[in-house]
């Protein structure tokens, strides 16, 4: 049976790296959020634009739901239905911790509107890497950061929190893997992790 699995964490985390090791290994599809579609594409050069500083929170969420709806629509819901399983780099979860948390924006309001973007079609697994803070740290200082990356320590703080709450409150969807060590130990985590839920 077809599975939508989502990977999830703070920036830095390794998240997009094991996504694309565990799609090639399991032949899925693989996609991400922001940006998984053409027009997503668009809308992504807006959100993490480093230029744009006036963007307001609540239309910030917006457009992270238009492009999970076009997403959705286009690549996640069609792959599952020919039977193809889906790995995503970021879901539905991110803008949960990201405008929700991190933002402060009413959880409940941003999930209504994301359960309407998505029309009910949430990830059945969701990967969290929970990287060290010093780890994230060291990778956020060797690159360009765009919009979100610079937003500052105490939204981060606030991201990360979220994502922790979430996985603490559904601990039947979530997967918490420590992301440390190799890019290959935790590959192994991961697969030894999924495969044992599978049981």
């Amino acid at each position: 049976m077809p599975a939508y699995i989502a990977f999830e964490g703070p920036e830095g985390c390794g998240k997009s790296t094991q996504a694309a090791r565990l799609a090639e290994a399991t032949g899925a599809v693989l996609t991400r959020e922001t940006g998984g579609t053409d027009i997503g594409v668009r809308l992504r050069t807006i959100l993490h634009d480093t230029t744009v500083d006036d963007l307001a929170d609540r239309a910030e969420a917006l457009i992270a739901a238009a492009d999970r709806a076009q997403h959705i629509a286009e690549v996640v819901r069609p792959a599952l239905q020919a039977g193809r399983s889906v790995i995503s780099d970021r879901s539905v979860y991110s803008t949960l911790a990201y405008q929700g948390y991190g933002r402060g924006l009413d959880i409940d309001a941003v999930r209504r509107i994301n359960e309407w973007a998505t029309d009910g079609l949430w990830p059945d697994v969701v990967v969290y890497l929970d990287a060290p803070d010093e780890v994230i740290a060291e990778r956020m200082r060797r690159r360009e950061l765009d919009r979100f990356e610079a937003a500052g320590d105490q939204f981060h703080e606030r991201v990360t929190a979220g994502y922790r709450t979430m996985a603490a409150a559904d601990p039947e969807r979530w997967v918490i893997v420590p992301a440390i060590g190799s890019i290959d130990t935790v590959a192994d985590v991961i697969r030894r992790a999924l495969d044992a839920r599978a049981r």
